[in-house]
């Protein structure tokens, strides 16, 4: 039976990280084959391992696949060459067998020399300017006619996610996700994080959902604000309207936050405060009449912290200052990720999932949910860098800022 093969090669630290064995679980998998044809392995911790295998398929879309997961695993074709660019021929309509990025590290070959991807990320196209020299990704809706992207795999080295040989409790984090965990050690070891990101200059990013505000949480973000521990934020209209319900009202979904009881009435201040800050003109306006004088939203806009607030179908409002237009709320935060060195994504399972698929897989990820399906669900997608911890946000602020102070 006719058989579609290629030959690759992978080296590194491949056994002890297992990243050979899942490379050939990868294969088999999805239907394919593989003959080893040479193999060294490395005689000491230090030394690195190397192997070179033929991979057969089917047909050619299922070998299409099989090369597609193994690029994440840092495999290389051997007879890849440059990589193949095709020319747009219509605003945001990608040429067949476009090349679908993920978020490691990535080089594209052009003229014989190796080009580093800028601004990587995952689900996007790789845009080529061969005059400069540079290789750039784009989302899909913003590829312009006229533009050359990369097509198939040749001519594509991805950098596989790197296993610290350390064990810290960041890399104890990434290995599992369960709420039968000490978790004081581990978020100390977040505060470490923390403080050795501010030492290098690098952006801390917020990633906040509701229950932030609703277990009575939002005094400890804006703590950190004033502390400098926090550059940037992310989240949509519930994060910014109950925050300001709070502030206005003293009440969380018309939930009084001091003694927990529910308030006459309520449920109608969230939408009092919508109106409130309506009425006025925006968000910054209120904090410079001294209308708006605590919480997330008055400390950030005090202190000059970018908030993204992207909307959705379900809001109320909207608040000003929530983007009700997708693509640009996009773009906002592919902006405002850039310089960040530590995301920590807080209760938001949309807004978590949404961020995590923009970082670069350098970029630390912290995932504190009650729920474990949400740390799973953005490491399944591909954020590999992404670590969890499972409790509620109101415990894990108030022991973060004690292990910062």
């Amino acid at each position: 039976m006719r058989t579609e093969h290629e030959v690759v090669e992978l080296s590194g630290h491949i056994i002890d990280s297992w990243t050979l064995p899942r490379a050939w679980d990868s294969i088999m998998d999805r239907g394919g084959n593989f003959v080893v044809e040479e193999m060294r392995v490395g005689a000491s911790k230090d030394e690195t391992s190397y192997v070179r295998m033929k991979v057969e398929a089917p047909d050619a879309e299922v070998l299409e696949l099989i090369l597609s997961e193994l690029q994440q695993f840092g495999v290389e074709l051997v007879h890849g060459g440059d990589a193949h660019i095709a020319l747009v021929e219509r605003d945001g309509i990608l040429p067949s067998k476009f090349y679908s990025t993920t978020n490691l590290p990535t080089e594209v070959r052009i003229e014989g020399e190796w080009v580093e991807v800028e601004n990587i990320e995952m689900d996007v196209i790789i845009v080529v300017d061969t005059q400069a020299r540079r290789a750039f990704c784009k989302p899909m809706h913003e590829v312009k006619a006229g533009e050359q992207i990369v097509v198939g795999h040749n001519g594509v080295r991805v950098h596989p996610y790197a296993r610290k040989r350390e064990r810290e409790t960041f890399a104890f984090m990434q290995s599992d996700v369960s709420s039968e965990k000490v978790k004081v050690l581990q978020i100390k070891a977040i505060a470490r994080q923390m403080r050795a990101c501010r030492e290098r200059q690098e952006k801390i990013l917020f990633v906040l959902g509701p229950a932030v505000i609703h277990t009575g949480a939002g005094r400890y973000i804006a703590e950190l604000i004033r502390r400098d521990f926090v550059q940037v934020i992310f989240g949509g209209n519930a994060i910014v309207t109950h925050d300001v319900e709070a502030a206005l009202f003293g009440t969380s979904l018309g939930v009084n936050l001091k003694s927990g009881e529910q308030v006459e009435g309520g449920h109608r201040n969230h939408l009092r405060a919508i109106n409130t800050i309506r009425d006025i003109g925006s968000l910054e306006k209120a904090v410079e009449m001294g209308f708006l004088t605590e919480g997330i939203t008055y400390e950030a806009i005090k202190h000059q912290i970018p908030m993204v607030l992207a909307g959705s179908i379900r809001d109320d409002g909207p608040m000003p200052g929530v983007i009700s237009d997708m693509v640009i709320a996009q773009r906002r935060m592919r902006e405002e990720v850039q310089g960040v060195g530590l995301a920590i994504l807080l209760s938001s399972m949309l807004h978590a999932i949404a961020t995590g698929n923009i970082l670069p897989a350098h970029v630390q990820t912290i995932v504190v949910d009650m729920n474990p399906a949400v740390v799973t669900k953005l490491s399944d997608r591909g954020s590999f860098q992404a670590a969890g911890l499972v409790t509620d946000v109101e415990l894990f602020l108030r022991e973060l800022l004690e292990a910062l102070s």
